[in-house]
């Protein structure tokens, strides 16, 4: 803990658009630190573009930085974003996503949230999974401290990217506030998954289950939110319809907080059947919502969530036999 109030300059750009995963990660931190009245630090977020109106109002210790450029990827950390740093002079960079400027004008913290580019290359396609191991690995041995959410994945960090333990902090996530449940099942009898629909994450076993499900439990209904980044690609929905339960199953590939707690209120059961994972942040989310998950037996299923979830096998029959009786 400092013994003074530090500057720290965050990377901001995954909190345009529509975010997601790291996008979401950032924005309940710079939430907790804008209200916690014991963090005296102040914090000033760069950005490529202009930050919606709803992150603006975080509080005065929380300040905006627009670097504008099109080009907001490797390009913009690599180049403009160095000289921002360079003008602003902070204590400190936190990057939330894996990857800092080379050239580095201040101490820099970095997030790696897992390595599956690394522990799995065959996920991705050849030239992105180069640039994301090279990119990382160099991040994690220039920066001053990392920081991840399991204890499974500071391992996976130090063996595939040669980083020391002792530099790695974990720092498990916490789900975002969600309103108590109403007294008694939800109407009808849902099943959802909510993240990114990565090939890793077993839509087609998940589909092939909620078809015996659906022999069982007549007014059962499977809802997909996430947007498709598998590869090579897949279609829920055909994939569904060739099982004979398109008319029992939704996919959407974003929604806003809104839709997902109105979705969260009518779910029975949360179903996120993943091979890797750094931590797998919406099971805990869907806890928070008081809606039990259904995990696939991991290392980090059984380090974050224990009894507080159903582990399963990949087994299509195993799956069914624990949505149904969820």
């Amino acid at each position: 803990m400092a013994d003074r109030p530090l500057h720290i300059a965050i990377d901001g750009r995954e909190l345009l658009g529509q975010p997601t995963g790291v996008g979401r990660y950032l924005l309940e931190m710079l939430r907790v630190w804008a209200a916690d009245p014991a963090i005296a630090h102040t914090f000033t977020v760069i950005l490529p573009a202009d930050p919606p109106p709803h992150l603006t109002a975080l509080g005065p210790r929380v300040s905006w930085r627009v670097e504008r450029s099109v080009k907001a990827g490797t390009w913009w950390e690599q180049v403009r974003l160095p000289r921002v740093l360079a003008r602003l002079a902070p204590d400190v960079l936190f990057a939330p996503g894996y990857t800092t400027p080379l050239q580095h004008v201040c101490p820099a913290v970095v997030a790696i949230h897992d390595v599956s580019f690394w522990a799995h290359p065959e996920w991705f396609p050849r030239r992105e999974g180069f640039r994301r191991r090279w990119l990382t690995r160099t991040a994690a041995r220039r920066a001053a401290r990392i920081v991840t959410a399991s204890a499974f994945s500071a391992g996976e960090i130090a063996r595939w990217l040669g980083v020391p333990l002792d530099r790695i902090a974990v720092a498990p996530a916490g789900a975002p506030g969600a309103a108590p449940r109403r007294d008694g099942p939800p109407p009808g009898r849902v099943v959802l998954y909510t993240g990114s629909i990565f090939t890793r994450r077993r839509i087609p076993d998940l589909l092939a289950a909620f078809r015996l499900v659906a022999a069982h439990v007549p007014d059962a209904r499977l809802i997909l939110v996430g947007d498709n980044r598998t590869r090579p690609r897949i279609d829920p929905l055909a994939l569904a319809d060739e099982a004979g339960i398109r008319d029992r199953v939704d996919w959407r590939a974003y929604v806003t907080d809104e839709e997902r707690d109105r979705l969260y209120a009518t779910a029975r059961v949360f179903v996120f059947l993943s091979d890797y994972e750094g931590f797998a942040l919406t099971p805990l989310e869907a806890i928070a919502h008081g809606v039990p998950p259904v995990l696939l037996d991991t290392a980090v299923a059984r380090e974050v969530y224990g009894d507080a979830a159903r582990l399963v096998t990949a087994d299509p029959a195993a799956i069914a036999a624990a949505l149904t009786s969820l």
